[in-house]
């Protein structure tokens, strides 16, 4: 069985850092596009960054840019979501995804409707809060 699953999740505190974590099973990671999304309340979902492993070619969305960082690892066959200096408007539920390689990889981002993409995790909540 093809999955994803999300990890990670949970509230912060404005200012705070989380880690997400996405597992692969039944599939491996490599030479997919991976894409994180993030869906606010009443919100349309969005992408926040996406990535290729064999180009490099990486995105992230203006508002998480210098904040977020992707980042694979091969061998556990998990991508990662780094999150720092958490803001209230950052509060949703995050997916990950995975689809064919797409050039440029932004091209995945901005298409976040849940039928644009083959695989997606069922969504972590993230909370950002005082």
């Amino acid at each position: 069985q093809l999955q994803l699953v999300e990890s990670g999740g949970g509230l912060v505190q404005p200012g705070g850092s989380l880690r997400l974590s996405c597992a692969a099973s039944g599939f491996t990671l490599d030479g997919y596009a991976i894409g994180w999304f993030r869906q606010a309340p009443g919100q349309e979902r969005e992408g926040v960054s996406c990535s290729v492993s064999n180009t490099g070619d990486t995105f992230y969305a203006d508002s998480v840019q210098g904040r977020f960082t992707i980042s694979r690892d091969y061998a556990k066959n998990t991508v990662y979501l780094e999150m720092n200096d958490l803001k209230p408007e950052d509060t949703a539920v995050y997916y990950c995804a995975a689809d064919l390689p797409v050039v440029p990889v932004q091209a995945m981002c901005t298409n976040p409707h849940p039928d644009n993409h083959a695989y997606w995790g069922q969504g972590i909540r993230v909370t950002v809060s005082s």
